[in-house]
């Protein structure tokens, strides 16, 4: 009788046994990590450690502050599209993300921070640097977990990057007690995560919703698109731009959408919001189909929800079902990333244009141009003002910088006037509004796209709160321009004091150093200006200067933003003066 031998099984492939440490870094490697911004304590040792025979692949960057650190790998992630990745210690040092967190969260920033944690057998027992950070970052998290064992490490990283950068992205931070760091196990191949049974990060596209929003577009007579960040965090700016030249629809932008669609183009007719542009504001509440895409209907960008568009039938794009009917009912609502919505939808409308709507965008624009813009970007004034700091950079860097702001009046001035010809160039902090985010968001996004020009925007204020991340800058050699708009005051919270609060101007006076000294201590260069002829040369050496350089500009103290939709008001009160 005939018989078949069976070849033997192929043997498992041998493992050696690596520390639950060396398996965090491995992790990263194969995620495709190439940098790292963290601040080593006791904790985390173990991970530096390991990190040693690491630098090849990993360029670890040695902030001054743990929340320095968020933010580097906030502008890092925003610059690049990739995730940020960071390392804390327990206690104190994990405390100090928490900022970071709540900012990425709202702001929808992939990152995935790992902090380490005092041992398994102490936790609970208030030990030196103990605090409980899964419970201290569930509300600002996308995800947490704590390791406890080593072999946990491979898939709650696994987990982490594919939750982080999934769906709607944002933070994920993981806790490693010590000794799972310290702790030897057979680690297997690493197994980038794909799916998890109990996590729907892109919801099903549903044809009839889609075809009903194509019927309101075509029937509409006064159509007016806002889009917002989810269009760049989509990658789908060509698939916007297609459905925006098809429809023929104005389109305006959220401070976080900027970039999307390039500042100039002819139906980007401007900025949504409490410092928006005054046409795409009061008309919000004149058109009669409003279609919102990849934006949240933040209460800076509706006013009184109220008065919020109530003639208007409303189709909103999300990837994130949660978002829809949150704050404004939508009588459409397309559910999924609008990378694949857009395309479809597109497909649906008609070919259009709607010159006369358009021309009322362009009439409100002029007036707005007559009131505010003219002597804000070209001022007849003996001072200066951030606006024409920002138009004289516009046309030396021709839109081809990354514009990383701070927050403040500043902001919201180089938001509303910075040119923008590529995506991903407006960095800020949007929804959390986080003062000491600019500098070292600037040192991550100039890491995360060295091709490109990085120029942070900053106010005196916000300056002082991560003025020691400058010593992050010396250290790495990184290529950063910092602008200070100085104008000697919290601006923002002075100009509400002068308008609201009878010029009762408590304690927005602020004091600050001499910044191009302090620069100088870092061997860093910089200059002062506060004479107009001074301002356009200045620029040129800064934009000019190999290495970072650092330009104060002291700018006029009491200069206000207009347009202004004041709290409690509806959009359609925006105030130009």
């Amino acid at each position: 009788m005939f018989q078949t031998q069976l070849a033997p099984a192929p043997a498992a492939p041998a493992t050696t046994p690596i520390t639950g440490a060396v398996a965090v870094l491995q992790a990263l490697v194969a995620e495709g990590v190439d940098t790292i911004f963290g601040y080593p304590g006791g904790a985390i040792i173990p991970i530096y450690d390991a990190l040693y025979d690491f630098k090849e692949q990993l360029n670890h960057v040695l902030v001054r502050h743990e929340q320095g650190g968020i933010h580097a790998g906030q502008g890092y992630a925003r610059a690049s599209g990739r995730v940020g990745v960071v390392l804390a210690t327990s206690g104190p040092g994990a405390t100090n993300l928490v900022t970071g967190l709540a900012d990425a969260l709202i702001d929808s920033t992939p990152l995935v921070c790992i902090t380490g944690q005092v041992f398994a057998h102490l936790l609970g027992t208030d030990a030196f640097q103990e605090t409980d950070i899964i419970n201290i970052t569930t509300p600002v998290t996308k995800w947490n977990f704590q390791v406890t064992n080593a072999e946990e490490i491979p898939e709650a990283l696994a987990k982490a990057f594919y939750i982080a950068r999934s769906g709607r992205p944002g933070p994920v931070l993981i806790d490693i007690t010590k000794n799972a760091q310290l702790q030897a196990f057979d680690a297997p191949a690493y197994r980038p995560c794909q799916h998890i049974r109990s996590y729907r990060p892109a919801p099903v596209v549903r044809p009839e919703f889609i075809a009903q929003a194509a019927a309101l577009i075509n029937r509409a007579q006064r159509p007016f698109i806002l889009w917002g960040q989810g269009v760049v965090l989509g990658e789908a700016e060509q698939e916007f731009r297609a459905f925006v030249e098809k429809s023929g629809i104005p389109a305006a932008w959220t401070i976080l959408g900027a970039g999307a669609l390039p500042t100039g183009h002819p139906l980007n007719v401007g900025m949504l919001g409490m410092h928006g542009n005054y046409g795409p504001n009061v008309l919000t509440n004149e058109c009669d189909v409003l279609i919102a895409i990849g934006m949240r209907f933040d209460d800076r960008v509706t006013g009184r929800l109220d008065k919020y568009a109530k003639q208007a039938k409303v189709i909103h794009l999300d990837i994130d079902p949660t978002e829809i009917d949150k704050n404004v009912k939508a009588t459409v609502p397309v559910w999924g990333d609008c990378k694949e919505t857009l395309p479809l939808l597109t497909a649906l409308v008609e070919r259009q244009a709607h010159p006369a709507w358009l021309a009322r965008f362009q009439s409100h624009m002029a007036e707005e141009v007559d009131a505010v813009i003219r002597e804000e970007l070209f001022p007849t004034s003996e001072e200066l003002t951030m606006g024409e700091v920002i138009q004289q950079l516009n046309e030396i860097t021709r839109g081809e910088a990354i514009i990383v702001s701070d927050v403040g009046q500043h902001q919201m001035v180089a938001c509303r006037y910075a040119q923008l010809n590529h995506p991903r160039s407006n960095i800020t902090s949007g929804g959390l509004g986080t003062m000491g985010f600019a500098l070292p968001a600037a040192i991550g996004a100039k890491l995360g796209a060295p091709a490109r020009p990085v120029v942070a925007i900053i106010g005196d204020g916000g300056f002082q709160m991560t003025i020691q991340e400058l010593g992050t800058i010396m250290q790495t050699g990184v290529d950063v321009k910092i602008v200070i708009l100085n104008n000697q005051f919290l601006g923002m919270v002075r100009q509400w004091q002068e308008l609201f609060h009878q010029r009762r101007y408590s304690f927005v006076d602020i004091q600050s150093p001499d910044f191009v000294a302090v620069a100088a201590g870092y061997r860093i260069a910089g200059q002062r200006v506060d004479a107009r002829p001074d301002l356009r040369p200045a620029l040129e050496r800064m934009l000019a200067h190999p290495g970072s350089f650092l330009l104060e500009v002291m700018v006029t103290k009491e200069n206000n933003i207009f347009p202004m939709v004041p709290q409690g008001c509806s959009v359609a009160e925006i105030r130009l003066k």
